[in-house]
């Protein structure tokens, strides 16, 4: 029987390595990629069984790069391997399709039976994240996201991203396609609901929070 066929996207080489020793036995892993929009490419062009993905990756975060695989091929199952443990994150993964979200301190341990529950079509999260969640709540049948707080929406998590970035209002609205407006009433929302006042601390923020490197 041929091996699931799995896709690795980290921008540290040794994290790659890594999860790629680890998953050899037992998975293919048929490419691996360093930012957000190749993994999105790659993912379209190799149709993996699924992908293993970062929460904080360059150019385009591992959330938005989740969203679009999943818009365009649903059938690919993803798998968070992250440092990220805020349950906004856990939230906002699985809203977006997420079969499984594991911390990268105990990946060694859990990534096959992440990708095992995944493929069969269940969910799986690390323990320690249902920290607080009654256990009667648990079930691997079903969504975590319910579980779990969430903020922003993906698009608004793209605009921050940008906008820590220092690209521009102009720039923003270039590269997701969409009108300066459009680019000011996201700010906005984003403002309005963190609480923020200005770009700096819009960037402290995405920082702080994985989405951009400090």
């Amino acid at each position: 029987m041929d091996k699931p066929r799995v896709l690795i996207c980290d921008d540290h080489a040794l994290i790659v390595e890594g999860l790629r020793s680890v998953l050899a036995d037992e998975f293919d892993v048929i490419g691996v990629c360093a930012n957000g929009r190749d993994l999105v490419d790659k993912a379209e062009d190799l149709q993996p069984d699924a992908v293993l993905v970062d929460v904080s990756l360059p150019v385009l975060n591992g959330m938005e790069a989740a969203r679009r695989i999943k818009s365009i091929s649903p059938a690919i199952k993803i798998v968070f391997v992250t440092q990220r443990s805020d349950s906004e994150y856990v939230q906002t993964a699985f809203r977006l399709g997420a079969s499984a979200y594991i911390l990268k301190q105990s990946a060694a341990g859990e990534v096959i039976p992440a990708l095992r529950e995944a493929l069969a079509g269940r969910y799986y999260l690390t323990p320690s994240l249902f920290n607080g969640v009654p256990e009667a709540l648990i079930n691997p049948n079903h969504n975590p996201a319910e579980l779990f707080g969430g903020r922003l929406t993906g698009r608004q998590r793209e605009v921050l991203q940008l906008v820590a970035e220092g690209k521009s209002n102009k720039e923003i609205a270039g590269v997701l396609n969409i009108s300066l407006k459009t680019v000011d009433f996201h700010k906005a929302r984003i403002m309005d609901e963190l609480g923020l006042r200005s770009t700096a601390e819009l960037t402290r923020y995405a920082i702080e929070h994985g989405m951009v490197g400090a």
